[in-house]
């Protein structure tokens, strides 16, 4: 739905908003971040103070090996003071530049950021924050130092979980020692999905390793695991010799090196590579997952097809249950095993028959088997999708949400919606529109977003294009007033950009501002958004018309 999609657009306008403001708090003067140019010359003015200070420096060595090239040998002092530039962007590839963040407020933005992570960003949004976070660029000079800077960038890499933005990431600022946590993330992650080769590529494309046993430990394990057993066990040595104390990554190394034929050791939890050397190392590996197995451990599992089968789980075991559906949460397995563990709970007709209060006294995974099994032998649509609502809140409730998402859309297209009585049609409506497989009135959509607007607390952003003579008058905007009182809303006015061979005509822009005002004399917020790209025919409408003139040529 257009609407809900548009809401994340907000997000986006708080974050720059915030983010200009910040740069210009503390200056006398605008700063245009935008200006490459200007950056350009700074860092040329930087780059021959640099030179100059170096070819002064009695502390520094040059040598020169060739015609071409000329090595520096610096005193560490001097680079100490160096601003690190951290990011996998160019700052000219996204018309931004190196300072930035110069005069920003290091506090507000690790707020504004934390803010931003806890939020649903639409893709748009997404793309352009990502761009801002991973650009190079010197740090805010105020209230952050430069590891807590790239801990922003580290933060915002783990939570997005895109395993080839973070594998770039490393390769490019793979001389830096802050990216421990980095990599010990992209190595389990890829452990945890069955991707050894993805692990141990990485060893060959980064130059420094960071100083940690746990990553030398899978360095190590991967040589041994690609057939390298001289050059793992030089390294195993080099990190003895340096102090590396570990009985059971010991043990390990001398199984899977062929020294013993049994590694001696127990199952181990510690981290992701001792259980994957548990598992490998241990002749009658097992395993039995509870509600305190880590979710890295549970992808591990399912990705190993070493999870239990729902047909061998025993109900009397409430645990195992319990994890079974954490398990099915996290994806580790499909949401119709799940329901099939339902339908083997034995419950009596009367429970059965009284289920809208029979449910209620059961314990939580009971009351949703005893939902699932009164919804299949139930015929009435009204009944059956009161049902499917208890279940899903059931779900909810336990933060089980996406153990339920696919299933519930599947049994929801089994009813016959024509049958629905009205006050049961809501929750009908509103799950279909997740699917798009349906057309709806206005009526019908003024009700799924009060719906929408009662779960999520926040307004709707109102898209609202101004045509000259078209939906510019004031009784126009009675209307959208009366749309905006029905449900938690605010508008953005956008100008229309024109075209040659069009009927409509953009509103003047006095017009746009009165129509405009009106809204904000009824207590409603409303915005006036500049259209922009119609020099390039990038408006709505145009690039759509301009190709078709190109098909019809």
């Amino acid at each position: 739905m257009n609407l809900l999609k548009l809401l994340n657009k907000k997000l986006l306008f708080i974050f720059l908003s915030i983010f200009f403001v910040s740069n210009n708090l503390n200056s006398n003067e605008p700063i245009d971040i935008w200006d490459i140019e200007k950056t350009k010359k700074k860092a040329d003015d930087q780059e021959k103070n640099n030179i100059d200070y170096v070819n002064t420096d009695t502390n520094s060595n040059v040598n020169i090996k060739d015609s071409n090239l000329i090595y520096i040998e610096q005193d560490e002092k001097i680079n100490s003071n160096q601003p690190k530039l951290v990011g996998l962007y160019d700052p000219a590839e996204n018309d931004l530049n190196l300072n930035m963040w110069e005069l920003s407020d290091g506090e507000k933005i690790i707020k504004l950021v934390e803010k931003i992570q806890k939020i649903k960003l639409s893709n748009d949004a997404k793309n352009i924050y990502k761009k801002v976070i991973l650009t190079n660029a010197f740090p805010p000079e105020n209230n952050i130092n430069v590891e807590e800077f790239i801990d922003l960038k580290i933060e915002w890499l783990i939570d997005n979980n895109d395993l080839n933005l973070i594998k770039e990431f490393i390769i490019k600022n793979d001389q830096q020692t802050y990216n421990n946590e980095l990599i010990k993330y992209y190595l389990d992650k890829n452990l945890s999905l069955g991707k050894i080769d993805n692990v141990c590529e990485v060893f060959s494309l980064i130059k420094i390793l960071p100083e940690s046993d746990y990553i030398l430990k899978y360095k190590i394990y991967c040589l041994i695991h690609k057939d390298k057993k001289e050059v793992a066990q030089l390294q195993y040595d080099l990190i003895k010799e340096s102090g590396f104390k570990d009985t059971f990554f010991d043990k390990s190394f001398n199984y899977l090196m062929g020294y013993t034929n049994d590694a001696e050791i127990l199952l181990s939890e510690e981290s992701l590579l001792n259980f994957h050397l548990s598992y490998l190392t241990l002749k009658d590996f097992f395993y039995e997952p509870n509600k305190n197995t880590k979710k890295i451990i549970w992808q591990y599992l399912s990705s190993n097809n070493l999870l239990t089968n729902a047909n061998d789980i025993d109900l009397e075991d409430r645990e195992k249950i319990k994890s079974f559906e954490k398990a099915t949460n996290e994806g580790s397995y499909e949401e119709a095993d799940l329901l099939d563990l339902y339908t083997r709970f034995q419950f009596n007709i009367h429970q059965i028959i009284t289920v809208f209060d029979s449910y209620k006294l059961l314990p939580n995974y009971e009351s949703r088997a005893l939902l699932y099994q009164a919804f299949l032998v139930s015929k009435d649509p009204d009944t059956q999708i009161k049902l499917l609502e208890l279940l899903k809140r059931e779900f909810d409730d336990d933060k089980l949400n996406k153990a339920f998402d696919k299933e519930l859309i599947r049994l929801i297209r089994t009813i016959d919606g024509e049958k629905i009585s009205p006050e049961n049609s809501e929750f009908y409506e509103l799950q279909l529109s997740k699917i798009g497989n349906k057309k709806f009135k206005i009526k019908d959509l003024i009700q799924q977003l009060k719906y929408y607007t009662s779960v999520v607390k926040e307004p709707i952003f109102l898209e609202y294009v101004m045509l000259k003579g078209v939906n510019d008058t004031e009784e126009c905007a009675k209307q959208l007033v009366k749309l905006m009182a029905q449900f938690p809303s605010k508008v953005n006015l956008i100008e229309f950009n024109s075209w040659p061979g069009v009927k409509f005509e953009p509103t003047e822009r006095k017009e746009i501002e009165k129509f405009s005002k009106y809204i904000q004399d009824k207590g409603y917020m409303s915005f006036i958004r500049r259209s922009r790209g119609d020099d390039v025919l990038a408006a709505c409408g145009q690039l759509r018309t301009e190709s078709q003139k190109r098909k019809n040529i």
